[in-house]
């Protein structure tokens, strides 16, 4: 959970633009026609939730409206109206977009908005819930946000994406909820009911993620240990202390030539230890080319020492989007895998494929949906796992993995 918003944010947000970029009406009037004309053009579907009709009197309102709007009010608009085109990929992105970020990272676990992750100047925040932005209570703020963040298809990265938007300074004050662009006031509350206020200064987003030292939790889990000689930090695998089992930790996707090498050193591997049971671990996983992912699955499958029944385990949490999704519901299918955590953030039926353009005056980068996928007869929201575990604050702040905990005493007992 700690490394959610470092990957997804420093995907959105590497600068070029500024947030507050000046462009006149006759500019802005013809980037939005740009926009309607190329979604259409390239959108697979774009009018499967919000219907022709109501995006055509969305534009036109958003248009006779530029005459009193900043560019940031305009690219507020149009952020809200991408937002109600409704799936994963499709985006007025902010990648690109110079922005400044408040120093803290917020998660909402057992209901509440904790901060997971801060700067070591204001550590003392860390596991505080946040209740109130310049004296606006939090859900107010969320409300305003959430109808705005963008890669949003379901209740999973709604949470997820309104987390990443709510700290970006220049929104909050779009939104008319700060006083000042970049600065606000944070009123926090600890486990002892006991209230503080902070007055925190907006970083700019390259500094923010280059020059800034962070304090955050660290989750242990004391039978696995990453090999020293791992070649990424994302893909990996260790033995199960005092088990027959493998971790196979998957954040995101290298090459198919990388993952091919990698298949065949656990396929040795669990051949020369004759592992029993597998587990892999796709939380976190922002995605990426599902295809490589079905390269791990087949050098597993030929693995005739693992436990086929009931020896396979997939962890997915809020964060598992687009191909780490896909991946688990194939996993689930061609592995017989359990699916243990979370709901996936992103749908096993839906619109995935990424595209994208440039508005040619503002410089606006749009995404959309290219593709349509299929990877489950049931319609759900987010691919349902067979064991629902979700993050607890009581473990995770204890530095405990809840999930992994459950999957190693269940591969205990076996």
């Amino acid at each position: 959970m700690k490394r959610f918003l470092i990957i997804i944010l420093t995907y959105l947000f590497i600068s070029t633009n500024t947030f507050s970029q000046s462009i006149d009406i006759e500019s802005w009037t013809k980037d939005i026609d740009f926009y309607k004309t190329n979604l259409e053009q390239n959108h697979i579907d774009l009018y499967n939730t919000i219907s022709k009709v109501e995006f055509e009197k969305e534009i036109q309102q958003i248009k006779s409206t530029l005459n009193k709007k900043s560019d940031v009010g305009v690219i507020i608009d149009l952020m809200r109206l991408t937002r109600k085109i409704g799936d994963g990929h499709t985006a007025f992105s902010l990648r690109g977009v110079e922005t400044h970020l408040f120093p803290i990272e917020i998660y909402k676990v057992n209901g509440q908005w904790r901060v997971i992750k801060t700067t070591k100047n204001h550590k003392n925040l860390l596991g505080k819930i946040l209740t109130r932005i310049d004296g606006k209570p939090i859900n107010k703020i969320i409300k305003e946000v959430s109808e705005t963040a963008q890669y949003v298809e379901n209740e999973q990265s709604e949470i997820i994406r309104t987390g990443e938007y709510l700290m970006i300074s220049e929104l909050l004050f779009g939104l008319q909820l700060t006083h000042n662009e970049f600065k606000a006031e944070f009123t926090f509350l600890d486990d002892n009911n006991r209230e503080s206020k902070v007055l925190l200064n907006a970083i700019n987003n390259k500094n923010y993620y280059e020059n800034t030292d962070f304090q955050s939790y660290d989750i242990i889990i004391p039978e696995i240990q990453k090999p020293v000689d791992s070649k990424h930090d994302y893909l990996w695998f260790s033995s199960i202390k005092d088990t027959k089992g493998i971790f196979i930790k998957f954040e995101s996707y290298p090459s198919f030539e990388e993952m091919e090498k990698f298949g065949e050193l656990v396929l040795n591997y669990i051949n020369e230890n004759k592992i029993n049971q597998v587990v892999i671990d796709l939380r976190n996983n922002g995605g990426g080319d599902f295809f490589v992912g079905t390269f791990l699955a087949y050098y597993l499958n030929l693995a005739d020492s693992i436990d086929w029944k009931s020896g396979v385990y997939v962890l997915t949490d809020k964060v598992t989007f687009s191909a780490g999704a896909s991946n688990a519901s194939q996993f689930r299918q061609i592995l017989n895998a359990k699916i243990i955590g979370e709901p996936t953030g992103s749908n096993p039926t839906g619109y995935q494929d990424m595209g994208q353009f440039t508005l040619p005056n503002s410089g606006m980068i749009v995404t959309y949906s290219k593709r349509l996928f299929r990877f489950q007869d049931k319609i759900t929201q987010g691919v349902q796992p067979d064991v629902l575990i979700e993050y607890d604050w009581e473990s995770y702040s204890k530095g405990i993995d809840n999930m992994m905990e459950w999957i190693i005493n269940d591969i205990r007992i076996k």
